[in-house]
């Protein structure tokens, strides 16, 4: 997969370039809004192979980062995560607000963003590929079935009927097992809104999902952050 890091540090793009390559990617590294956006360009065109994901710092010295992100998206659909300090609750939500798919702050777990790529890949190449799509529309976790087309769960064969939200909730999170959803980001793309009083309605919703599936365990509560989905065996 080819990547465009977006980083000012060239020590920092570095050490993060060769990890990603011992991984498989082969990275572009841009380091200022502008390179960014140049690097862009030309694929948005066609004019040669787009990047599956864009890694992008929002401390760049020439241009804010949300600039360039907002402006990178209106150039393509190619998977946008953000990589920052920034850790403040409402920087989160306004990154993803200009269309950024993630948001991971620094300091963080190599093996989480590796993680991050790779799920925000996988969505995008089953949007673009037929097959991709079809492979991809139902997800298995264990006893659970998920059929992403037809809003459907089944737990051992028998249908559990869930609310618009419930779905959507259980969705976001089979997508990438293991990985810790923040709580204002799961607001953010299940409901649509900011983080400011809606936490109550996240609770319950989770909650409803436990008791509906049978599965207590199923969602597991990270305090402090967020939630995350632990993958049952059959």
């Amino acid at each position: 997969m080819r990547l465009l890091l977006v980083e000012d540090d060239d020590h920092v793009a570095a050490a993060l370039s060769a990890i990603l390559a011992r991984h498989g990617f082969h990275v572009t590294h841009a380091r200022n809004g502008e390179e960014a956006l140049q690097a862009v360009l030309p694929a948005a065109h066609g004019e040669r192979p787009s990047y599956g994901v864009i890694l992008l710092d929002l401390g760049l010295p020439d241009q804010d980062g949300y600039q360039v992100c907002g402006r990178i998206r209106k150039l393509t659909t190619t998977p946008v995560i953000m990589v920052t300090a920034r850790a403040d609750v409402r920087s989160r939500i306004h990154g993803l607000n200009l269309g950024a798919d993630d948001y991971v702050v620094k300091p963080y777990d190599t093996g989480e963003l590796l993680a991050r790529i790779h799920a925000v890949s996988r969505r995008t190449a089953g949007g673009e590929d037929g097959a991709g799509a079809a492979e991809d529309s139902t997800l298995r976790l264990g006893q659970v079935t998920i059929e992403l087309p037809t809003r459907r769960v089944s737990v051992d064969g028998d249908a559990v009927p869930l609310t618009r939200k419930e779905f959507d909730l259980l969705a976001l999170l089979a997508q990438r097992p293991g990985v810790v959803f923040r709580r204002e980001q799961i607001i953010s793309e299940v409901w649509r809104t900011s983080w400011e009083g809606t936490g109550r309605t996240l609770e319950v919703h989770v909650a409803s999902l436990r008791s509906k599936l049978r599965m207590p365990a199923l969602i597991e509560t990270v305090r402090g952050v967020g939630y995350r989905l632990v993958a049952p065996t059959a």
